[in-house]
């Protein structure tokens, strides 16, 4: 039965694979409970390997996009802006503004400007230039606007220059973890192949399916050790209690969009500690 606070839920990331290390655990908590969740890649993916062609790899990339979707019932789409080139043009932002328009999220989630990534960054600069924007009509005139634009979240990284990133929602997604690592192991170019090549860690991916998700479950259990680590000081201090080790997502709220109350918080972002 669907939860009466679900809501509608719109990610705009750079890489088909981005939501699910970042995300995941919010991304199914919400699917759970009956909102409308809808993954966006804004660049098609085609850098992301050592050995596809970028051409095959493009392909490959969407088809695991959706099978990552339809693992929790999250709709998704790519777009064919190229991998690791993309700049926070107007034609980007353009773009962001008219979907934010058409499926009229009460949350975005997106990358920090500050993220390692330059897609990330492009996006999230995009997103923050897009925000006011879509409640201006002669703006993207051809999609009606907004009355009220969104609240934006920045889903969560551990670079802290120029700026560290304000934990202003905390949630322990222990109990979506599972599912959030199935999402991923969707992404079998990148979790298995390319990633472990880039790191230099190939060597250690097992063979079998069974194996492989159980090495995937450690890789991202080291991920929320790792926040879990970062945050740690900033959690005692707001007196947020966690048992070691949980899976935990962090996320900022947006000064260039709309603001919320607690109570609204507590709808976007369920079980918000």
């Amino acid at each position: 039965m669907a939860d009466p606070a679900a809501c509608r839920v719109l990610l705009l990331v750079a890489h088909p694979d981005d939501a699910e290390v970042s995300a995941g655990g919010l991304i199914v908590r919400h699917c759970r409970g009956g909102s409308s969740v809808r993954i966006v890649s804004v660049t098609d993916g085609r850098s992301g390997h050592h050995a596809i062609a970028p051409e095959r790899l493009v392909e490959v990339r969407r088809n695991e996009a959706r099978a990552a979707g339809e693992r929790v019932g999250a709709e998704c789409e790519t777009w064919d802006f190229p991998d690791g080139s993309l700049q926070p043009t107007l034609e980007v932002r353009s773009a962001i503004i008219r979907e934010i328009r058409q499926f009229a999220p009460d949350l975005v989630l997106t990358h920090r400007t500050n993220d390692y990534h330059p897609d990330h960054r492009a996006v999230g600069m995009a997103v923050q230039d897009a925000s006011y924007m879509v409640t201006v009509p002669h703006v993207c005139s051809e999609t009606p606007a907004l009355r009220h634009d969104p609240v934006v979240a920045t889903m969560c990284d551990l670079f802290t220059r120029p700026a560290p990133l304000k934990p202003d929602v905390v949630l322990d997604v222990s109990a979506e973890f599972d599912v959030a690592v199935q999402m991923a192991a969707c992404h079998a170019s990148q979790f298995f192949e390319w990633l472990p090549h880039h790191d230099g860690l190939l060597e250690t991916v097992p063979p079998t399916p069974n194996e492989r998700f159980e090495w995937l479950m450690e890789w991202m259990r080291k991920v929320h050790q790792a926040r879990w680590l970062h945050f740690q000081a900033s959690l005692a201090e707001r007196q947020i209690e966690l048992s070691h080790p949980a899976a935990i997502e962090v996320y900022e709220i947006s000064e260039y969009a709309r603001q919320a109350d607690s109570e609204r918080l507590q709808s976007l972002f369920p079980g918000m500690l």
